[in-house]
């Protein structure tokens, strides 16, 4: 008999190592179930809704059809269970779900027998590679929030039966291993998940996923486990999700601005009125006293892009919320956020818009009348963070991350007014391209071309419609436009190609140069200092008294000094008119039976053209 007690005490032990193995065997099939109700209690005990951790369940079986012979139904075959895995009713807590008994069996035959050293070496070793395995997530896991879930599920289901070894065991596992265990793991989840949310463009998935991670860290927090490493993670992922939401912003701009037909809001009813106030903070006595129906000056991509912003604001304090993060940190994100959303994505936005081509002259105006609104409201933007984050703000701490919107829309805004002058000199050229003069002409028609008064009626329309524009942008486009038509009108005057030029002609010229100066003259947009857009034709004015009046000798005379009456023509600009006249007298054939006047003049011009090229020559070897 006493030979025998060491080969029972081997079979002792043998029995129940195999009873511990199908313990570890079945525990890994079942950890994802004690996870998932572990994470269901915690979801209720702080009130989040329980069903962000259920997985689907499967369909029940169809009841398999009679037999054709007999009409007898099989009876339902019930699924096997494991022995270890009791009734899964969600009352019991997740360690009720378990019989541990296999575990403090093997542990106790162990240690009474002297081998509790080996028992607990086998013990933690196995779990250490179940770890592993739980550690490891499905290559899909970002595809689908089940992915997330069931990977929470099997870690909490693994950390969950360790803490309950630990405190119903005596020196099986230890404290200290328990938390080494648990930094190894948290370093591979925070890993992992900063891996496969990284894949996730989908703002909902994603604030799914963050919820499920707050669940995830509640959990483990009651089991005494530190998480604080994975609320960093968050504030990562945080920013991620501000970078989807900016894409899927990106895209509502462009739509807004696909569908605006850039004209001003009319309203025929209050209730629209009111709609639109509400919306945007638009304050005018003007358009408040004046009766139906009502013009507001911006047009709808206003109040739209506004409430936009606003959604974005209240999508980005979604994913702060339960981050434990100060109201001020809160605020402090949300500007963060709200700036990139401002000097990034509408930004880019309205520059495209801007860029756009076939973009009307019209369009233009609407939207710098529009950006300069935006502009303005910003400061509501500023005061309603404040209200949704729950902070006092003010403008003079400068801690507190102010809005960027004023100097982007600024910036748009100084972009649209190049490309409003821009327009406007693309359709100052369409109007000179149809231009055709004769520069043979024996006499003036005795009045402007046809189409410089075309040009005229267009530009009067057009200021017209610049009364909602800041004067000095309204001023710049009236000044730009002069000086464009000025310059233009010079190039045609002096152009290389027409090798001579008529009296009649040079009449002809002056009196379209006179329109251009009565329109300047009659002040198309007001705050110019008298004589202020005359000035743009000055040049030209005083280029063509020159060439018809043959003053030539005094602009030689007073050439360089202030007094010259010719002060703003280059010789190179006296030498191409004088050029042209004398061919012009040539091809009338002047020359050939010339009088004493043909003569004095002739000899006139060719004296100025001398000493004209003289004073080029003498300027051209000063300048090098």
């Amino acid at each position: 008999m006493y030979d025998q007690i060491p080969r029972l005490r081997e079979a002792i032990k043998e029995a129940s190592m195999s009873d511990l193995k199908d313990f570890l065997e079945s525990i890994r099939k079942h950890s994802s179930k004690i996870g998932e109700v572990a994470m269901q209690h915690s979801a209720e005990q702080h009130s989040i809704d329980p069903a962000l951790v259920r997985m689907p369940r499967r369909k029940r079986k169809a009841p398999p059809p009679p037999n054709p012979f007999t009409g007898e139904v099989p009876a339902p075959q019930p699924e096997a269970e494991t022995d270890i895995y009791k009734d899964a009713d969600e009352e019991l807590s997740a360690q009720d779900l378990v019989d541990f008994s296999p575990v403090y069996r093997c542990w106790h035959i162990y240690t009474v027998l002297g081998a509790g050293d080996v028992f607990e070496s086998y013990y933690r070793k196995q779990r250490k590679k179940q770890a592993k395995l739980c550690l490891q997530p499905a290559t899909n896991m970002h595809e689908t929030l089940d992915g997330y879930k069931r990977y929470f599920h099997e870690l909490i289901g693994f950390f969950v039966v360790e803490d309950n070894i630990l405190h119903t065991t005596s020196g099986l596992i230890s404290k200290s291993y328990l938390d080494d265990l648990w930094d190894m793991a948290l370093s591979k989840i925070v890993a992992v998940l900063r891996t496969h949310s990284a894949y996730c463009t989908d703002p909902d998935l994603m604030l799914s996923i963050k919820n499920l991670i707050i669940l995830f860290c509640h959990t483990l927090e009651g089991y005494g486990f530190f998480v604080a490493r994975l609320y960093g993670l968050l504030v990562e992922i945080r920013d991620q999700y501000n970078e989807i939401l900016m894409k899927q912003w990106k895209s509502v701009f462009m739509e807004i601005f696909e569908e605006d037909n850039y004209t001003p809001i009319t309203v025929q009813y209050q209730a629209e009125y009111v709609d639109i106030v509400s919306v945007f903070p638009f304050h005018d006595s003007f358009v408040e006293k004046s009766p139906l129906p009502k013009r507001f000056p911006f047009s709808r991509f206003v109040p739209n892009v506004y409430k936009q912003v606003k959604e974005y604001i209240f999508a980005c304090l979604k994913f702060s919320e339960d981050l434990n993060l100060s109201q001020t940190e809160i605020d402090d994100m949300v500007r963060k956020s709200t700036n990139f959303l401002l000097t990034r994505t509408l930004s880019g936005c309205l520059s495209s818009l801007i860029r756009k081509p076939g973009l009307g002259l019209a369009q233009l105006i609407q939207i710098t009348i529009n950006t300069e609104y935006l502009e303005t409201a910003c400061i509501h933007l500023e005061d309603f963070i404040s209200n949704v984050t729950g902070t006092s703000y003010s403008r003079e701490v400068s801690h507190v991350a102010k809005l960027q919107g004023k100097s982007m829309f600024k910036d748009a805004r100084s972009h649209t007014e190049q490309q409003i002058y821009q327009a406007l000199n693309n359709k100052i050229d369409e109007f000179l391209e149809l231009a055709i003069y004769d520069w043979t002409l024996s006499e003036s028609r005795g009045h402007a071309s046809g189409y410089l008064m075309d040009l005229i009626a267009f530009l009067q329309s057009t200021f017209m419609s610049f009364t909602n524009l800041p004067d000095k942008v309204a001023q710049t486009a009236c000044m730009c436009a002069c000086k464009h038509i000025a310059e233009c009108l010079s190039s045609i005057l002096l152009d290389p190609n027409a090798k001579s030029l008529s009296t009649g002609a040079l009449q002809q010229f002056n009196l379209d140069v006179i329109q251009c100066e009565q329109f300047a003259s009659s002040n198309p947009v007001p705050g110019f200092d008298m004589g202020a857009l005359l000035m743009a034709f000055m040049e030209l004015r005083q280029l063509l008294d020159l060439g018809m009046t043959d003053d030539w000798s005094a602009y030689l005379r007073d050439f360089g000094q202030d007094r010259n009456k010719y002060l703003l023509v280059s010789p190179q600009s006296a030498i191409l008119l004088a050029e042209k006249i004398t061919g012009g007298m040539k091809k009338a054939g002047v020359f050939t039976s010339m009088k004493k006047p043909e003569k004095e003049r002739k000899k006139l011009l060719e004296t100025a053209l001398k000493q004209l090229r003289v004073l080029v020559n003498a300027s051209s070897i000063s300048c090098r």
